[in-house]
């Protein structure tokens, strides 16, 4: 059996593995990436957040991912009943970035290895991690390729960006379940012939089919847009069918899509995604860091899954840095606090949107414009600015907002 040394191994090819990557290896580290798949592959998570781009340009991928003119993406616009919320990033109280991207995941992820290749770093594809060893800080990973040959790397350190494959969490036990119920998605990308009818594509649309259930609609530059249902599976599961049968009859069932996706052509049959709420005990260990969907993947209604997995590689990939140059490194407060702000933000976000809070205050009238834009700093990602007083206060602030719109607009009605 062969056996091979790194630096840093890293796991997975995704946003997560490569920001990381890019970021310890300009370092001057030496560091290796295996993927289990081939790529391209298709994976969900189209609609980017602001934020990321700060992780983009310190992983040196912002020209490479210019290049492919996806399309800009510079809000959020939410529909129900008719009413129409508007959120656009520029308004955003957080000083940040205002714009950032909608990509088919595809080409936007071959583009970061792709990119993160040329750099230096060399990617196995087609290679599983079947084993870890540690012996403290070092460790040996088992891996087998797709001829399934079967070798060693030994590493300094371990970076698991494996996203839904949470390969480190799986090999020893960490996993634990989610505090949010289990939800289906359905989804498919359409051939978008009708996007006039629509003031799109500068932004994602989020539509409210009913209650706790949602619709995304993402366009892309290439004139293909991404279309899916979320809700809980009960909610489907009333759909007779096939997965086309279901998309076409609930397309029909909402007023804002039926007449633009009318018999719209599907480019691939309607997949289904489902349970994917996860976390685990600790983000860390003495020889491995957890980033990005290996530490918790919450929901995509806010499109936070690349935000937290760039932001949670970036920093700690400098982190890594600092442990190989011999600085001892608090992981429990540099990385795991830092990063549950961010997740626990979004969570109370994510329960508050299928609670029906957020419709309240998403869809109120006469909205006050400083709350707005400190709501709209969380939806472009900025969940780690505690001036916010919408992120230091993310479990109680919403929900105290909302009974203060419903007291108003009780008081509007009967003073009538």
């Amino acid at each position: 059996m062969s056996i091979q040394s790194t630096d840093v191994l890293v796991i997975g090819a995704g946003p997560a593995g490569t920001v990381a990557a890019s970021i310890v290896n300009k370092a001057g580290f030496k560091v290796r990436i295996v993927e289990k798949m081939k790529f391209p592959r298709f994976v969900i998570g189209e609609s980017l957040l602001p934020r990321c781009m700060e992780a983009l340009e310190e992983a040196g991928f912002l020209e490479a991912v210019k290049e492919k003119k996806f399309q800009e993406k510079g809000g959020a616009k939410f529909v129900k009943d008719g009413k129409t919320c508007d959120y656009q990033f520029a308004d955003q109280f957080t000083n940040g970035w205002q714009w950032t991207w909608q990509v088919p995941r595809a080409e936007f992820d071959k583009t970061l290895a792709d990119t993160v290749e040329k750099m230096g770093v060399q990617i196995d594809y087609e290679t599983t991690v079947t084993g870890i060893e540690f012996q403290g800080s070092d460790s040996i990973t088992t891996v087998v390729d797709k001829n399934n040959t079967k070798s060693e790397i030994k590493a300094r350190f371990i970076i698991d960006g494996s996203g839904y494959g949470r390969v480190i969490p799986r090999l020893f036990n960490m996993d634990k379940p989610s505090n949010l119920p289990p939800r289906k998605a359905l989804f498919t990308h359409t051939v978008d012939l009708r996007r006039e009818l629509s003031d799109e594509p500068n932004r994602i649309t989020i539509v409210v089919h009913q209650h706790a259930v949602w619709v995304w609609i993402i366009p892309f530059s290439n004139g293909i847009t991404s279309l899916g249902f979320v809700g809980d599976p009960s909610f489907f599961a009333q759909i007779p069918g096939n997965t086309e049968q279901q998309l076409r009859e609930l397309i029909a069932q909402e007023p804002y899509l039926k007449e633009r996706f009318k018999g719209i052509e599907f480019l691939f049959e309607p997949r289904v995604l489902e349970s994917w709420s996860s976390t685990t005990d600790r983000f860390y260990g003495e020889g491995f860091v957890l980033t990005g969907n290996v530490t918790e993947f919450l929901d995509p209604v806010f499109s936070s899954g690349v935000t937290l997995a760039t932001v949670s590689s970036q920093i700690a990939g400098k982190l890594v840095i600092e442990k190989l140059n011999g600085r001892k490194i608090d992981w429990e407060n540099e990385y795991m606090k830092i990063m549950m702000q961010g997740v626990d933000t979004f969570r109370s976000y994510v329960m508050a949107w299928y609670e029906g809070t957020l419709d309240t205050i998403f869809f109120a009238d006469n909205q006050d414009p400083v709350i707005k834009s400190q709501i709209c700093s969380v939806l472009a990602g900025y969940v780690w600015d505690l001036n916010n007083p919408y992120v230091k206060n993310h479990k109680t602030w919403l929900h105290r907002l909302a009974s203060m719109i419903t007291y108003r607009d009780n008081q509007l009605s009967n003073s009538r």
